[in-house]
C-alpha cells in the first residue's frame, strides 16, 4: 500500500459512521437503504460516507437489478501498519538531500580551512563534526595514542576531548590503549 494511500484509508477510518458502515459490511454485502436503516441514518448520510470509502479501497460495489450492493474490501485490511510503515516513501529521496544539507552546513560552519573551529555543544552537531575528524583515519588500521592524538591535533588542539568523545560515540575502540576506526 503507498503512503498516500494508506493516509487516505487512515483518514477515511476515522470517522464513526463509516467504521460502523465497515462493521455493518464485515457481516454481509449491503445496499445503501439497508444500511441507512441499520445505522439509523439517511440514505444521502450513508452514500456520501460510501463514496469516502470506495475512494480509499475500503469498500467494493456491484451492480444487481437496481441496487449497488456494498462489500467490505478485505484485502485492504490484510496489511499492517508496520507493514505500511516500512513501505518505501517517495520522501525518502528527499529527507536524504535535507539531511546531506544540513551534514553540509555543520560542517562549513564549524570548520575553516580544514580546522575545527570549536566543538558543538549539540549532540547531533558534534556528531557530524566527530565522523568528519573520522574520515582521516584508516579503516582497520591500528593506531597508538599518541598517532590518534597527532591526528586529531590536526583539527583542533583540545584532541583529548574529541579522542574521548570519538570513543564515546562508538566512533574509534579503544582497547589496551590501542585504537581502531569502527567500520559501518
Amino acid at each position: 500500500m503507498t503512503e498516500d494511500k494508506a493516509i487516505k484509508l487512515f483518514k477515511c477510518l476515522s470517522d464513526k459512521s463509516r467504521l460502523q458502515i465497515l462493521k455493518s459490511l464485515v457481516n454481509e454485502d449491503m445496499y445503501v437503504e439497508l444500511l441507512a436503516q441499520r445505522l439509523g441514518l439517511t440514505p444521502s448520510t450513508i452514500s456520501f460516507h460510501l463514496k469516502k470509502l470506495e475512494d480509499a479501497g475500503a469498500v467494493t460495489s456491484r451492480k444487481e437489478q437496481y441496487y449497488n450492493i456494498y462489500s467490505i474490501n478485505e484485502d485492504i485490511f490484510k496489511s499492517t501498519i508496520l507493514d505500511i510503515i516500512k513501505e518505501e516513501s517517495p520522501e525518502a529521496d528527499l529527507q536524504k538531500q535535507r539531511e546531506e544539507e544540513y551534514r553540509r552546513r555543520v560542517i562549513e560552519n564549524f570548520f575553516e580551512y580544514g580546522k575545527l573551529k570549536n566543538i558543538p555543544s549539540q549532540r547531533k552537531k558534534r556528531l557530524i563534526v566527530l565522523n568528519e575528524i573520522a574520515k582521516a583515519f584508516e579503516p582497520g588500521r591500528e593506531y597508538t595514542e599518541r598517532e590518534v592524538n597527532l591526528i586529531i591535533a590536526d583539527f583542533h588542539d583540545d584532541f583529548c576531548t574529541i579522542r574521548r568523545e570519538m570513543v564515546c560515540e562508538g566512533i574509534l575502540t579503544r582497547e589496551n590503549s590501542i585504537y581502531r576506526l569502527v567500520e559501518n
